[in-house]
């Protein structure tokens, strides 16, 4: 039996370096660099372009994909194994240790800090050494693996959507997405992403601005207002309430981001602004959309719906954006197999102040841990390497590209009882996790390659 730990050891010093040079590239999405050579912008493109260098200088088979994605392969073979990381990072909000795209490695933790080293950067580059790996232990014999990043999974994976309906890839015989957690996901929640538009007039208030993504819990919120000592006399009065004056009429309330699938970690600092305006200068609608995002399952808009496989619904109000009278609110809806969804948007739509306008969809996925052959193949991978025999596979609030592809679900690369602040700031991977998912990969690449039933 191949020895995956000891193929993968040597590779441990380079993999670290590697990481470090594609965390300190800026890959994220920039609209004002943007055009048909580079369709998310600079950062990204400059991360394919990292990433296509270290490939053909290692003897891979490269294609760019349009500046959507780009695709690693090797092999031969009619059976294709699909992995699925992507470059892209959300922006890096929050206060940081520091700077974060200057990756810090903290000698005493044994960690590296940086946006992007846990999502998905890291589990992405420990995919390439295992291809790495396999190929010059010439392991991949009669069938063909593809190593796949994309560049804009964090805004709706367009660019998996590119790969697959525009370019007409070929669809992975199995397949998995080192996104999410270990031992392995078999169940995903649907997502919706929604807006509020229109004008609102609101008493006194003269902007509002928080957020930058819709999957990111909004850690500040900016506000400018008429009457600002009425603001100010509330806030003194108010010691649960952070905010800080920035001027005479601008202050900035303070909360904690967190992963739009997880709401109930962060603080929406946008959510409460809308309260507290609403309260201090009598503005009712604002008041309205504060105690309906204050719950984040829905349970204030009688929305809320559960399932055994998957959870609650939650809500994320990612973006708030208000000037000269036009309110702009954009919520991240995640639900679960059960949920019926145009219900749901009605419901919200009838006791809401502005018209909602649905801007994406991507439905949930599942599928039967006990009788899918390729996920009881990568569970049984995760057993043999790691001997962890109490964590099972579960379904989880988070969307990753196993949604893009056929036969393809989310293994690891964060391990059970580990928190590596995706989307937060201080993002942060842990060097024993990042070395030790290296053989893991080997090995289901592997694996699934040389999967014998197929039925």
């Amino acid at each position: 039996m191949t020895d995956f730990k000891k193929i993968c050891k040597k590779y441990n010093e380079e993999a670290l370096e590697t990481l470090i040079k594609d965390c300190s590239i800026n890959s994220t999405f920039d609209e004002t660099t943007s055009n048909n050579e580079m369709p998310y912008g600079k950062g990204v493109h400059e991360a394919f372009q990292f990433l296509k260098n270290l490939a053909l200088k290692d003897g891979f088979n490269v294609d760019l994909c349009d500046g959507r994605c780009i695709e690693i392969s090797y092999g031969e073979g009619e059976r294709l194994i699909g992995i699925f990381a992507h470059q892209d990072v959300v922006p890096a909000t929050g206060t940081w240790k520091h700077p974060p795209f200057e990756p810090y490695f903290d000698k005493n933790e044994n960690r590296l800090y940086a946006r992007g080293t846990s999502d998905d950067k890291g589990p992405g580059i420990a995919a390439y050494y295992a291809l790495k790996a396999l190929k010059e232990n010439n392991l991949i014999k009669n069938y063909r693996v593809k190593l796949v990043f994309g560049g804009d999974e964090e805004r709706g994976s367009s660019c998996l959507s590119y790969y697959f309906e525009d370019l007409k890839k070929e669809e992975p015989t199995y397949g998995f997405t080192p996104d999410a957690d270990f031992p392995l996901i078999y169940g995903e929640k649907g997502i919706v992403n929604y807006v509020y538009d229109g004008n609102l007039p609101l008493n006194n208030v003269i902007s509002i601005k928080g957020g930058l993504a819709s999957n990111i819990v909004i850690d500040r919120c900016r506000v400018e207002v008429k009457e600002p000592e009425k603001l100010a006399e509330y806030l003194n009065n108010d010691k649960n309430v952070k905010c800080n004056r920035i001027n005479e009429n601008t202050f900035e309330f303070i909360g904690k981001s967190a992963h739009g699938s997880t709401p109930e970690i962060g603080i929406n600092s946008g959510v409460i602004a809308l309260g507290v305006l609403g309260e201090v200068y009598n503005n009712p609608m604002l008041s309205l959309l504060c105690n309906e995002y204050a719950d984040v399952n829905g349970k204030n808009m009688h929305v809320e719906c559960e399932s055994k496989n998957m959870g609650k619904t939650t809500f994320n109000v990612g973006i708030i954006d208000y000037e000269n009278g036009h309110f702009k609110m954009v919520v991240n809806f995640r639900h679960p197999e059960n949920c019926d969804v145009n219900k749901t948007i009605e419901k919200i739509q009838a006791c809401s102040p502005l018209l909602i306008r649905v801007e994406s969809k991507a439905p949930y996925l599942y599928y039967d841990p006990e009788n899918t052959i390729f996920i009881k193949e990568l569970y049984k991978v995760y057993v043999e390497e790691t001997g962890d025999t109490i964590n099972k596979p579960m379904a989880i609030g988070g969307g990753t590209y196993a949604k893009e592809a056929k036969n393809t679900v989310a293994f690891g690369s964060c391990f059970p009882g580990k928190v590596d602040h995706i989307h937060e700031e201080n993002e942060k991977i842990d060097l024993e996790d990042f070395y030790n998912s290296i053989p893991i990969y080997a090995h289901a690449i592997y694996a699934l390659g040389n999967l014998k039933d197929e039925k």
